[in-house]
């Protein structure tokens, strides 16, 4: 209740105060993302990387330990065993088989079965063959540079330039940090997380959206604040609808991810983790961002102030 009523009255928080320490985290989380990918890669998915996946359920908890001695002896380059479920019967199965064609993935997929008999009940069979996966690859890139470019189209119409401009390098900020999260946890990164990572995007702009909404309303209605203190009034108009608005999407995720299971842990994390880093980003990166130049002045007078001290 307490969290409530703060969140709902008005605020006069000195967000602009911060603005240099948010240059330095954001550059950090960012280069930390980059050596992270270069490192460790991605924890692909049966989508990109090709091969077997398998879900089976048996009448009593499964001996992990047990199966995975059963299932060493069959020829194929790497079997992971996972259990799923609260249960302790369930166990999903995944086999790399990055260069077998479709009647070798299911030649592997019958050695399985009768290698673990007809106890269990097979509830999900999967395969994708490798010249498939690379091109889901390549498709989930396309579509999510398509995305970020068409969001800073419509942020450049509606807006300026400088704001569209702030809205793509906060928008490439959350998908960095956010891949670099999955890269660092070994998540699943499957069509399913492409699907969170884009669904991100668009919640990650519309916080901004609503944010420039505010500053261009305020620069029409105070004439004569100074930028810094306009800016700062801006994001406190908006920040309790910002809180409440993170907090219903981040709790509805954050259920997905603990009673979702782990078909959808990827997908929720993306969500619960993007809810967190799209609000930080509206406020430290796309809205501070706007600091750096004059925005009074008009587009051909437009100069960029380094130490984003307008106002």
């Amino acid at each position: 209740m307490l969290l409530l009523k703060w969140v709902t009255k008005d605020t006069s928080i000195d967000f602009m105060k911060g603005r240099k320490i948010g240059y330095f985290l954001s550059l950090l989380m960012a280069l930390l993302s980059v050596v992270c990918i270069a490192v460790k890669g991605f924890n692909y998915g049966i989508d990109f990387s090709g091969g077997i996946l398998m879900e089976i359920k048996a009448e009593k908890p499964i001996d992990i330990e047990k199966m995975r001695q059963t299932l060493s002896h069959i020829d194929i380059d790497e079997i992971n065993l996972q259990t799923i479920g609260e249960n302790g019967d369930e166990v999903m199965i995944r086999a790399q088989a990055k260069n077998m064609n479709e009647q070798e993935q299911m030649a592997v997929i019958n050695k399985i079965k009768s290698t673990l008999g007809s106890s269990y009940e097979y509830r999900r069979v999967e395969l994708v063959g490798p010249q498939v996966g690379d091109e889901l690859k390549v498709d989930g890139i396309v579509a999510s540079v398509i995305a970020v470019l068409a969001i800073t189209l419509y942020i450049w119409f509606r807006f300026e330039w400088q704001f569209a401009l702030g809205a793509m390098i906060g928008l490439l900020h959350d998908l960095l940090v956010t891949v670099g999260v999955l890269s660092l946890f070994d998540f699943d990164f499957s069509l399913t997380t492409v699907a969170a990572i884009l669904t991100l995007a668009g919640y990650s702009v519309n916080d901004t959206v609503v944010t420039y909404d505010r500053i261009r309303e305020n620069l029409r209605k105070f004439k004569k604040m100074k930028q810094y203190d306009l800016l700062n009034k801006s994001i406190n108009d908006i920040f309790s609808r910002t809180i409440l608005t993170g907090l219903t999407t981040f709790f509805a995720a954050l259920s997905l991810f603990v009673f979702g299971g782990d078909t959808l842990r990827s997908f929720s994390f993306v969500i619960v983790w993007g809810v967190v880093v799209g609000t930080y980003s509206s406020i430290y990166v796309s809205a501070v961002f706007l600091n750096l130049f004059d925005l009074r002045k008009k587009p051909d007078e437009q100069t960029v102030n380094p130490f984003g001290n307008v106002g």
